[in-house]
């Protein structure tokens, strides 16, 4: 059964810092392209970062670019969302999401591109 389970949300300060991990069961992650997306109270989900099966491609929705960093270690069949300098505008819960894609370089933020979804994992920053 393929799945994906988020885990490090949490609450946190203004200027503070969290790890999100989503590790991959049922499947080989290597042959999918990883997205970040988040969802706060009464908003649209939104993208926030993404990767390429390889690794090499990722991209950032600009309110995060310079905060956060996207990475994948494909044989531990987890991607990670290192977040820093939050802000209380990051609260929100955090799914991520799995595409598969024959193309190494496929590194999107769109909701609909992805088939596979977490849970999600609550991040709450605030004072």
């Amino acid at each position: 059964q393929l799945q994906l389970v988020e885990s490090g949300g949490g609450l946190v300060q203004p200027g503070g810092s969290l790890r999100l991990s989503c590790a991959a069961s049922g499947f080989i992650l290597d042959y999918y392209g990883i997205g970040w997306f988040r969802q706060a109270p009464g908003k649209e989900r939104e993208g926030v970062s993404c990767i390429s099966r390889s690794g090499g491609i990722t991209n950032y929705v600009d309110s995060v670019k310079g905060r956060f960093t996207i990475s994948r270690d494909n044989t531990e069949n987890t991607v990670y969302l290192q977040m820093n300098s939050l802000e209380p505008e990051d609260t929100a819960v955090y799914y991520c999401a799995a595409r598969r894609t024959p193309l190494l370089s496929l590194c999107v933020l769109s909701v609909d591109e992805y088939d596979y979804w977490g849970q999600g994992t609550q991040v709450t920053v605030s004072s």
